[in-house]
Formats: structure tokens, sequence, C-alpha cells
């Protein structure tokens, strides 16, 4: 076996990367190109990991080199040696309740925890003494047990919503919710569709939308509502939303005012068997912001999650009475943290 580092800002995309990106079903936040927007504008910048052997890739990891929060508003250039303490997360910055490692399907289960401690020892070598630990986020139950081990701390620290689509269309699940959500549904979509004043649009691939206009807006909603304790992410820049929401795979709605002005948007990520609900952001009521779009975009979600026939559809880990009353069951998540001296044990 192989590990190899890439630093998608600089590095060529590790051989067999399309491949192994279709074999294990990835999501579009994967891509290589992706990845490199992301971490030029990054403060932690995403490193991609790769195990590799006879055949090819047989593991990914999506690896944030994180500094103290007062030391840099952007990551240091490519190549510069870290002198201060420093940590690093697995994670997938911008897919929410996800991890940031997968598998070929050719590995067996039993064969994940070693690789996993391959790619521990040959990081603590690649990224020098500095390095205090790393932290594993957003892990289901099957990945949290193959990072436990001695020294180990796993925690159960959340949960993402998850839809399971046992429905034909968005009508079938409308009726499956309690009497007066269902009826606030319907009598809303009915509301929107008649606003002359209101111009929802939605699709894949949309060339018509303003990049720094929705991460704006997306900043803006996030720093109304507060951010995840110990986040290390650094908003999306307008470059790489330029790039990302014209990806055939990035569905993005938006709601627009008469005037043009943008109100809300959302973006939804297609995939095979699980449509993520990502990126939402709002103007509120008193700034001229509409009521009731947040459960309006739940309701075009749904729309193609049944159109599409995919197995489920995910929306993040806020919010979790609200869509509990769509539907959604809460899918445990786990976070943890391997220090220095157990790394690749």
């Amino acid at each position: 076996m192989k590990v190899g580092f890439h630093d998608p800002r600089t590095d060529p995309a590790p051989s067999g990367w399309p491949e192994f990106f279709d074999l294990a079903r990835l999501h579009p936040v994967w891509d290589y190109e992706m990845m490199g927007l992301d971490a030029w504008t990054a403060r932690n910048p995403p490193v991609l990991g790769t195990v590799t052997d006879e055949a090819g890739i047989v593991a990914a990891f999506s690896v944030l080199v994180c500094r103290p929060r007062l030391r840099y508003r952007f990551a240091p250039a490519p190549g510069h040696r870290l002198l201060r303490p420093f940590w690093a997360e697995v994670c997938q910055p911008w897919l929410s309740g996800y991890p940031g490692l997968a598998f070929a399907p050719r590995v067996p289960a039993a064969e994940r925890r070693p690789l996993i401690r391959d790619f521990e020892r040959v990081l603590r070598g690649r990224l020098g003494p500095g390095l205090l630990g790393v932290l594993y986020r957003a892990l289901g139950e099957e990945f949290a047990m193959d990072v436990r081990g001695r020294g180990r701390l796993v925690k159960h620290v959340d949960s993402v919503a998850v839809l399971d689509n046992r429905f034909g269309s968005e009508d079938e699940w409308i009726a499956s919710l309690a009497k007066s959500r269902r009826g606030g549904l319907r009598r809303q979509r009915r509301r929107f569709a008649a606003d002359p004043e209101l111009v929802v649009k939605g699709g894949p691939g949309r060339e018509d939308l303003d990049s720094a206009e929705i991460a704006a807006l997306i900043q803006a909603h996030r720093e109304r509502h507060g951010r995840f304790a110990l986040d290390v992410r650094t908003m999306p820049s307008a470059a790489f939303l330029h790039r990302f929401l014209r990806r055939p795979d990035v569905h993005t709605l938006t709601y627009t005012g008469a005037d043009g002005r943008l109100l809300a948007v959302n973006t939804l990520l297609d995939h095979p068997d699980s449509l993520a609900k990502q990126h939402w952001g709002t103007l509120p009521v008193d700034e001229g912001g509409r009521q009731g779009l947040l459960f309006d975009s739940y309701i075009h979600a749904m729309r193609y999650a049944t159109r599409r026939g995919v197995k489920e559809l995910t929306a993040g880990r806020g919010l979790p009475e609200l869509k509990a009353t769509l539907g959604f069951r809460a899918r445990p998540v786990y976070s943890a943290a391997v220090p220095r001296p157990v790394l690749g044990w």
C-alpha cells in the first residue's frame, strides 16, 4: 500500500481519481478541481490523502490542516512549513453530516481499520512534529468503530437529518405528514405559485446566477444564525461558487423578487443514492425576505428526490425539531479525537 498527499492548489489530481470518484459514489464537493478552488481562499485548506494498491485508489481522506484562529486570515503559500502547534481534521467541509473519508467498494469492512492506521502514520511524518493530533468529524457508526482504539476519544456529538424516500411523488410525501404541517405546506405552495411578485427558479448547471450575490447571502445568513462550535471552515468564495453552481450535478433553487433582488437560495447536490440539501441562505423578513421559503425549498427538494427515485434526502444538522415535522429522522454522527502519540496505533 502507498499513501500519498495531494495539495489541490498546486498538485495534479492523483492517478485514477476520476475512476475512484465514480466507484466510491462521491458527492460533487469531492471533485479535485473544486477542492482546489476552495483551498485557495480557505484559512485551513483541504489536502487530499489517498491510499493505493496495485489496482488503484482504495481509500481517500479530505484533510484540513488547521492553524490557530488568530494566526492567519488565509493559509500560507503551499510548501510553507508550520512552526507552531496545529492539528488536522478529516472532514468534508461543505457536506454536512458526511465523513471526510471514503473507500472503494472492493475494500472489505475488516480492512478499513488497517488502511486508516497506515494513513495516520504517514500523515504524522508528512506534517511533522507540530501536529498535535487528528480530529475525525461527522463519522457514521461503522466508521466510528473503525477509528476506535486505545487512547482515542470517540463521542456521539450530533445527528444528521435523513428522509427515507419511500414516496412516488411530493404529494405522497406531504400526505404522510401531520395534518397541520401538510395543510401549511399545501397552502404555501398555492400562495407562492400565484404570487406575481415572486420568481422561483431551479435547475442544474445554472449560468444565470451572480455568485458574488449568492456568496454574500449565504455568508450573512450564517453570521445571523451563528456557526457550529469549533467551526474551522472559511465561507465559500464567489470564485468557488461561480464554478460550483455551473456543475450539472449541483442544482440551485433561487427565490427572487419582482425587482430582481435575491431573497433566498438553496443548493442540492445530486447523487445516485443520497441527495444532499446543502447551502441555504435567505433574507430576514424585516429586510424584505419572505416567510415560508425554507419550507417551500423542501417541497422542491422532495419533488426532485421522488422523480429521481433516490434512496434518501439529507438536510444537514441544524433545526432537528423542525425537520422531524417534515418526516426526517436523526442519524447519529460521531467525532473521534486521536492524539499524536497514538496516531497509527
